[in-house]
C-alpha cells in the first residue's frame, strides 16, 4: 500500500469536488470512510489509525484552504454518529452525542478526527451539504434532501470504492412553478 498515493488521490477527489460544487464557505462536507476498505480488506476488519490519521490531516488541510466544516462519519458501532468542531455544532445547533470514537467503534477516521480536532464533539445527525464516501460506508442519512451523484475522475482511493454527493435545493411547486438555475 502506497500511503503518499493514497493521500494524493484523496486530497485530488476532494479538490475535485469542492471546484464542481463551489460550496459557500461555512457549509459542510461529509467524510465517511474505511481504512480497511482502502487496504482491500472487509470494512471494519483491518482499521488503520495511522493511515486514518494522514487523511484527516490532509482533509483538514483542505477544508482550512475552503472555509468549509468537515464532519467525519463514525462507524455503525456508533449509530455513524459524526465527529465535528464545537463551533459548527453551536452554528448549526446540532444535538450532542456522548461517544468517544475509538478504533473497533468508530473506526479510524473518526477516531483520528476526535483526536486532531480543536474542540471536538460527536452529534447524532445532520444535513451536510456535499460529501465523499471512501469505501461505501454510507453517508447519504447525513446528506441534504436532495442529494445528486458527482461523477470525479478518480473512482476509487487505494482500494476502496469511491462515491461523491452535492445537494440541491428540491424543488416544489408543480406546472406553474418556475425555478432558479441551481
Amino acid at each position: 500500500m502506497n500511503t503518499e498515493k493514497i493521500l494524493t488521490e484523496v486530497e485530488k477527489a476532494i479538490r475535485e469536488l469542492i471546484d464542481i460544487v463551489k460550496p459557500e464557505p461555512g457549509s459542510i462536507l461529509l467524510l465517511g470512510g474505511s481504512t480497511s476498505e482502502i487496504q482491500g480488506k472487509e470494512i471494519g476488519s483491518a482499521t488503520d489509525l495511522k493511515l486514518g490519521k494522514k487523511i484527516i490531516k490532509r482533509v483538514m488541510k483542505i477544508m482550512d484552504e475552503s472555509e468549509l466544516y468537515l464532519a467525519v462519519q463514525g462507524c455503525e458501532h456508533i449509530n455513524r454518529s459524526l465527529v465535528i468542531e464545537k463551533k459548527c455544532q453551536q452554528l448549526y445547533r446540532f444535538s450532542e452525542v456522548n461517544v468517544i470514537p475509538q478504533r473497533h467503534a468508530g473506526g479510524a477516521f473518526s477516531t483520528e478526527a476526535f483526536e486532531l480536532y480543536d474542540n471536538p464533539v460527536t452529534v447524532e445527525n445532520m444535513e451536510a451539504d456535499l460529501g465523499i464516501d471512501i469505501g461505501d460506508a454510507l453517508i447519504g442519512m447525513h446528506l441534504k434532501n436532495v442529494a445528486v451523484p458527482v461523477r470525479l475522475s478518480i473512482k476509487e482511493i487505494g482500494k476502496a470504492h469511491l462515491t461523491a454527493a452535492r445537494t440541491r435545493l428540491k424543488l416544489v411547486g408543480g406546472v406553474r412553478a418556475k425555478y432558479r438555475d441551481l
